[in-house]
């Protein structure tokens, strides 16, 4: 029966935690909390050994535990890897290596499911066939997951349609037998429960049949559920000739079989013979339970005999079988299922709100419009406590989120939704019901329910906005189907919403297979074509596909006036892909002088300058190489035209080259510079070719003749005519006052000639200059600078020999290379990409590296898998990309190969790098690389599929990476659906996700994109960070748009004036006041006040005692100021013989050396303490040992350790502030066994005490170091269960909680149920947690995981406590009120606390104030549990 699931959520949760217990408890009953009924017994999973307890009768009972175990893996690994290309399966036989494979599947899909069910209690089809999927991928499925998988096709599944389950249990029999699974009567008893569950119609004859023929032995539970098969077929003689088989067999007759006849009795219109089953019951000695009610209970549901319903009902209360909430549930199913609708609201009256009541109720809602019952379910929803319905479920914002859903996708009629929605907003109960409706049916697609719900919002004066409709456009684009995007266009106008130019240029358009077939079929359609939406739609694709075309349309004079900013991204686009460059002059020309594409107010000069600055910023580096020639063409043609840009530009332009390692183009934009603003600045550093510097080129000219004339040394005026000349790009001159004056030459001329020479790409003449350098004095050096650029020069125009030449005389004259300039190196090595190819690349790389000029990076690494890819050999890319892994350990450019064989469809290369990365970089590495590849190809169906992998972990710098290349590609589309995609990618960091899209919208000036967003994190519950609630602000600010929100203040927007505060300058006889106002200044807490003062008096000669010095050294140490310490240090020692610091300034020193991460010195500073006989304090010890730890210090620890046992002075220092640092430090040194054999040593030795491991779990969890952690949690459960040793888990448990990890948490609960039994341990973090405020949260998790931890009387003291930090006066009140409706008497300390709240707050105090101080009712409080705990003691 499809409402089954209500009560096998816990089975399914008990056998989903006892897969992992199996072996310690194999037939331990588990107790079900808040009810005196035992659960299944361990080893089913949710389904229960009933006999063929009728559909709907609740499997309270189970038979003998399976014999199949799994292994426990934890945290779950990585499952299946989703290969682009399906991997070959092997059909070997089954290894140790499989058979580890196979449990570790099983184990994660044990935990999905389990958590699932633990959560909702129920499963999604989707979740179910992720599962499905994975095994079948994998190969060789083992018998328990065909077994799970099995058994989650019936009630689990209440949003999935009977006939649909059933299919999906056919499928998973068949495919998974295909594959080699071995069946045995367990698996045929699972598909008969399902077969029930189902109500599927099948003949248990043939299925016994079909158990022989696979020679399968069917058991006792065979023979109930076929007995069960029959009887909800009402086929009684069936039922009967099984009975008598099972005498015959002398198999037990159980409570299940009766049950199963009471439906049968019932179902053959004998309601008589059903009733008298419990008589017969009896007569057998089996006490009719709560199942066999249930039973009865149903079979009057469907006779609809209400008074008969009450009996029962009033005779099972008083046999002591009361009925829980999801009893009656199943009874209010049976009524709307048989047509008696007026018979629930008597049964709805008789729900009591148990506890769990939510995730049933909502269960039951499920499965009633998974039966076209959607009014009963509506009538369900309305009983919810929408408190409880809030914080259960994180989707339900509103009450009714999921009811909404489910009635989307079942295809409820329009107006039934329409209707439901209406009476959800008017009773407050959800406050935006038909937007969160609408958004359910775009997201399934469904064009009719979506157009049918935007009218309802359209009437109800609601907005309706253009991007609404982007989710119905997608999938006809996706699928190429015109005549679907054109009904969702007239749906718009019917609307009367006409589509932007977003939604035009990527929704509409592109559908199509030109703009010409799109005008026609949306005229014939009767669309109006004339919108500024539409034109501008057209301008941006013509921009990017036809400039020839767009520029016919732009200088048409009859052509509306239209912001370049409108299609600027377009445009660049297409400058960017085209070679046409007369057309991009004209176009450039155009923006140039015509009015119409300028805003009001601004030049038109100015709008196609930005331009030109816009194209060069979007062009990434390589791109900017490659396309020299073309970009310097279209420079000069720009200047031929008479364009001119501003100065501002220019050096904007300038500096982009010159970063993009070209700065040869530079020349031709300088050019561009309007001629008057060139004249009227004189700066050679702003232009080249300023007056300035030509008049200066004159008077060294003249110079020069004037030296030379009187025959007297002239290599330094020489030298700097030739710098001049060169900074003017006056290169022929230059050559020729060499000529004239070679003699003279210096080397500081030849190296500014070569480097002129490299700029100009003259490779003949710099190499000729380089040549004659060296012939003149063979032991010249030059800047590594100028023979790199040299090198690429020469590279660049086919002297490779040469390069290499100078290449080896850099590595003999041992030339040391700076980063800037190995950064060099690899633009140079990117320069010879275009022009010199694969082989050039790689001679040039690898003599850089046999030399050991540099050490091989990615970076350098990279330009030779560039060269391959230019010329599409990605087979050469790819073989040269591992030859760089296996002999540097690098792997440049992988994403930009599995790009190209991604779009090449290449899978057999695809394959060949995903295992080749997988071996070498790990499993999750080569999934992420896989991800981002169909992102950037827009194959984003398998990009989903690869990121839902079972086990994939967020690797925030992977996805950090790709987002930073999204926004500065101006990618929206691929980051929005990797942002989309990663919404249940465990421990992502949502916010950044979609702080990264509203980055981009902000660059693109896109509010509506930003407003959308902020519905989107709504709806899926994202708490922003205050940068991400301003960064969205200034979009919408920018745009004149609303801000949705309040803004929050930062502190930084609005510095305080600083405060200058004046010291009186001290005199040497004022000794005593000045060290007295020093002294005060400590004690403030102003320690740099005090430091300047004696700095001052220093000066002045003050003499001081050694007392204040002590005091200063002190305050500054507390302020971590160790430099500023040591010098008043320095002075007292030069004013105050034999002046040494105090046990407690030394102690200080020590503590803040060991937290700047000065270890070595803090152990050399506690040493010599101790042999002037100070002792340094307890944290200065503890500070000291965690240093070590941290840095892996192993015998630094056992050193302190030692001196600490010799001291002979108790510092009440516990031994685990060694033991932990110790384990922290080996595995600081990646020996994690070694920390678990010091940690499993201690706690398997001591006895009678609990010494906490909590600082090792907490900062291997700050660490993100999954490996240590999992063996720290396998040995914890290792101590719990065979030692048991508790303290360890619960330390694990209370630190994820601590951490926010709180399903971490549920999951170490369910695998360790002993921590909710360590009461002590669980006090001790309560009391813990109520020091400080802000911690109401985390008690609040640890009691919605264990309740009943502790008693209330314990707990509510603390929660006061925390309330009143808090300053919350609503929480504390309610507690207030809550203790007393309970009868609970509040303690003396906590009503003087809330007294104190109510009367900061301004209220008046509801109750009589204690007198007494806080710190009389505290120790009133101490003594109490001090007798209590000797009385405990005796």
């Amino acid at each position: 029966m499809p409402f089954h699931s209500v009560c096998d959520r816990e089975n399914m949760a008990a056998l989903l935690r006892s897969a992992r217990l199996l072996k310690l408890s194999p037939s331990g009953l588990l107790q079900i909390t808040g009810t005196k009924r035992n659960g299944p017994r361990l080893g089913r999973l949710y389904s229960g050994a009933l006999g063929g307890g009728r559909p709907g009768v609740c499997a309270r009972q189970t038979g003998p535990a399976s014999g199949n175990t799994s292994s426990r893996v934890w945290p779950c690994a990585v499952g299946c890897v989703r290969n682009y290309a399906m991997a070959t399966e092997q059909k070997d036989d089954a290894s140790s290596v499989v058979r580890s494979k196979q449990a570790q599947q099983f184990d994660w899909a044990l935990a999905k499911l389990d958590s699932s069910v633990r959560r909702t209690g129920r499963i999604t089809k989707t979740l179910l066939l992720r599962i499905f999927h994975d095994i079948c991928r994998a190969g060789y499925p083992s018998g328990n997951q065909a077994l799970l998988l099995l058994r989650s096709c019936g009630s689990l599944l209440p949003e999935v349609p009977l006939n649909e389950r059933s299919e999906l249990a056919h499928r998973v029999w068949e495919k998974l037998q295909e594959l080699g699974a071995q069946y045995d009567v367990s698996h045929y008893n699972a598909l008969l429960k399902v077969y029930l569950q189902n109500e599927f119609k099948f003949s248990p004859t043939d299925f016994l049949a079909k158990m022989e023929a696979a020679n399968v032995q069917p058991n006792r539970v065979t023979y109930q559920r076929l007995i069960a098969a029959y009887c909800q077929n009402g086929d009684i003689e069936g039922a009967s000739t099984i009975l008598g088989f099972m005498k015959s067999k002398d198999l037990p007759i159980t409570e299940a079989v009766f049950n199963s006849l009471v439906t049968g009795h019932a179902r053959a219109g004998d309601i008589e013979s059903a009733k008298n089953i419990l008589s017969v019951m009896r007569g057998a000695g089996i006490e009719p339970g709560p199942d066999t009610y249930i039973s009865l209970l149903n079979a009057y549901a469907e006779k609809g005999d209400l008074d008969s319903l009450k009996m029962t009902m009033e005779s099972a209360e008083s046999a002591d079988s009361s009925l829980m909430d999801r009893d009656i549930m199943q009874v209010i199913f049976t009524l709307a299922k048989a047509g008696h609708k007026q018979h629930i609201s008597d049964m709805v009256e008789r729900l009591r709100h148990e506890r769990g009541y939510v995730p049933d109720a909502m269960n039951l809602c499920l499965s009633l419009i998974t039966h076209s019952h959607e009014d009963t379910a509506f009538h369900i929803l309305k009983t919810f406590p929408t408190l409880q319905s809030e914080s259960f479920n994180t989707d339900a914002a509103n009450l009714g989120n999921f009811f909404l859903r489910h009635c989307v996708n079942m295809d409820t009629p329009l107006e039934k939704i329409g209707s439901f929605c209406k009476e959800l907003q008017d009773s407050n109960l959800h406050t935006a019901a038909l937007s969160f409706t609408l958004s359910c049916a775009l997201e399934a697609k469904k064009t009719g329910l979506s157009l049918g719900l935007m009218k309802m919002m359209k009437e109800g004066d609601l907005p309706i906005r253009p991007h609404y409709f982007w989710p119905l456009l997608t999938q006809h684009m996706k699928d190429s189907n015109t005549a679907g995007v054109v009904e969702v266009v007239k749906g718009m106008q019917e609307l009367e919403v006409c589509p932007d130019v977003e939604t035009l240029s990527n929704y509409i358009l592109p559908v199509f297979p030109s703009m010409e077939a799109a005008r026609q079929a949306l005229k014939d359609a009767g669309i109006s074509l004339e919108s500024e939406g539409f034109l501008s739609s057209e301008v941006r694709s013509m921009a990017v596909s036809n400039l020839a075309k767009l520029y016919t349309i732009l200088s048409d004079p009859s052509s509306p006036s239209m912001d370049l900013s409108i299609f600027r991204s377009s445009l660049i686009l297409g400058f960017r892909k085209s070679s046409d460059v007369e057309t991009m002059v004209k176009i450039t020309e155009l923006l140039y002088k015509d009015v119409r594409f300028s805003k009001e107010g601004s030049k038109t000069s100015e709008v196609a300058s930005f331009f030109l600055y816009n194209l060069i910023d979007s062009m990434p580096e390589g791109e900017v190489q490659a396309q020299e020639d073309k970009l310097r063409k279209y420079f000069n043609q720009l200047q031929a035209q008479n364009i001119t840009i501003s100065g501002n530009i220019y050096r904007g332009i300038k500096n982009l080259l010159e970063s993009y390692h070209v700065p040869e183009l530079i020349k031709d934009v300088v050019a561009l510079v309007d001629p008057k603003e060139r004249a009227s600045n004189g700066s050679m550093s702003a232009f080249v070719r300023s007056t300035g510097v030509e008049g200066k080129v004159l008077a060294l000219e003249k110079k020069l003749a004037e030296l030379k004339a009187e025959d007297k040394p002239l290599g330094a005026v020489l030298k700097q005519a030739i710098q001049a000349l060169c900074a003017e790009e006056n290169l022929q001159r230059a050559l020729e006052l060499k000529q004239e004056h070679e003699v003279e030459m210096t080397t500081g001329g030849y190296a500014t000639l070569i480097n002129l020479c490299c700029r100009n790409d003259n490779a003949e003449e710099a190499l000729n200059l380089k040549r004659e350098m060296s012939r003149k004095d063979s032991s010249i050096v030059l800047d590594p600078s100028k023979y790199i650029g040299l090198v690429k020069t020469l590279s660049k125009n086919g002297k490779l020999e040469e390069a290499v030449d100078i290449l080896k005389e850099m590595k003999e004259k041992d030339l040391v290379l700076n980063d800037s300039h190995v950064s060099m190196l690899f633009h140079t090595l990117n320069a010879v990409v275009a022009k010199g190819g694969a082989p050039t690349v790689r001679r040039l790389q690898d003599t850089i590296f046999t030399l050991g000029l540099a050490k091989p990076t990615a970076n350098l690494c990279s330009p030779l898998i560039t060269a391959y890819l230019d010329s599409k050999d990605l087979s050469g890319a790819l073989e040269a990309a591992l030859e760089c892994q296996k002999l540097y350990n690098h792997l440049p450019r992988i994403h930009d190969i599995i790009v190209g064989l991604v779009e090449k469809g290449d899978t057999e290369l695809l394959q060949k790098a995903m295992d080749f990365v997988s071996q070498e970089r790990g499993e999750m590495t080569m999934l992420y690389d896989l991800f981002f590849a169909f992102l950037q190809t827009g194959r984003y169906r398998e990009a989903r599929k690869i990121i839902e992998t079972p086990g994939l972990r967020s690797r925030p710098g992977r996805l950090h990476w790709y987002a930073e290349k999204c926004i500065n590609s101006n990618q929206m589309e691929a980051l929005e659906q990797m942002v989309d995609m990663t919404g249940k990618l465990f421990e992502c960091d949502r916010d950044e996700m979609y702080s990264y899209v509203l980055r981009l919208c902000k660059e693109s000036n896109n509010w509506q994109k930003a407003e959308s967003l902020w519905t989107k994190m709504q709806e899926e519950n994202v708490i922003p960070r205050e940068r991400t609630l301003h960064l969205l602000a200034d979009v919408l600010k920018n745009n004149g748009q609303e801000v949705p929100f309040e803004v929050p203040e930062t502190w930084y927007e609005q510095p305080a004036p600083t405060k200058h505060v004046k010291t009186a300058t001290p005199s040497a006889e004022s000794g005593t006041e000045y060290q007295t106002r020093l002294m005060a200044l400590c004690k403030r807490g102003k320690a740099k006040d005090a430091y300047k003062m004696v700095k001052e008096g220093e000066k002045k000669g003050v003499a001081l005692g050694p007392a204040p010095y002590d005091q200063l050294i002190r305050a500054l140490l507390a302020e971590g100021s160790i430099e500023d310490a040591m010098a008043v240090k320095d002075i007292a020692a030069s004013r105050v013989p034999g002046f040494v610091l105090s046990d407690i300034a030394t102690s200080l020193l020590i503590v803040t050396q060991s937290k700047k991460g000065q270890s070595k010195e803090a152990l050399e500073k506690m040493k010599s303490m101790l042999q002037v006989n100070q002792v340094p304090s307890q944290l200065a010890i503890t500070r000291l040992v965690q240093a070590l730890g941290s840095h892996g210090d192993v015998a630094g620890i056992q050193e302190v350790e030692s001196l600490m046992k010799d001291l002979g002075t108790s510092l009440n220092l516990s031994s685990m502030v060694f033991i932990n640092n110790t384990a922290l430090a080996h595995i600081k040194n990646g020996d994690v066994e070694s920390a678990v054999e010091v940690l499993e040593a201690v706690f398997t030795s001591t006895e009678g005490k609990s010494p906490s491991m909590s600082f090792v779990f907490r900062k291997v969890l700050e660490d993100d170091n999954d490996k240590a952690l999992d063996k720290l949690s396998a040995m914890a459960e290792r101590l719990a269960n065979h030692f048991a040793c508790y303290r360890p888990a619960s330390d694990l448990f209370l630190q994820l909680l601590d951490m926010d990890k709180i399903e971490d948490a549920k999951f170490m609960l369910a695998r360790c149920n002993a921590v909710a039994e360590q009461k002590e341990v669980l006090v001790s973090y309560l009391s813990q947690k109520a020091q400080s405020p802000g911690q109401v949260g985390k008690i609040k998790a640890l009691l919605s995981l264990i309740p009943d931890f502790t008693e209330k009387e314990v707990l509510y003291p603390y929660l006061m406590k925390c309330h009143v930090l808090d300053k919350d006066i609503s929480s504390a009140r309610a507690l207030y009120e809550q203790m007393q409706e309970e009868g609970k008497v509040m303690d003396e300390l906590s009503l003087k606390r809330l007294a104190v709240l109510y009367r900061s707050a301004g209220e008046t105090v509801p109750f009589t104030e204690p007198s007494e101080s806080f710190k009389f009712y505290a120790d009133k409080l101490k003594e109490r549990a001090a007798k209590v705990q000797t009385t405990a003691d005796a």
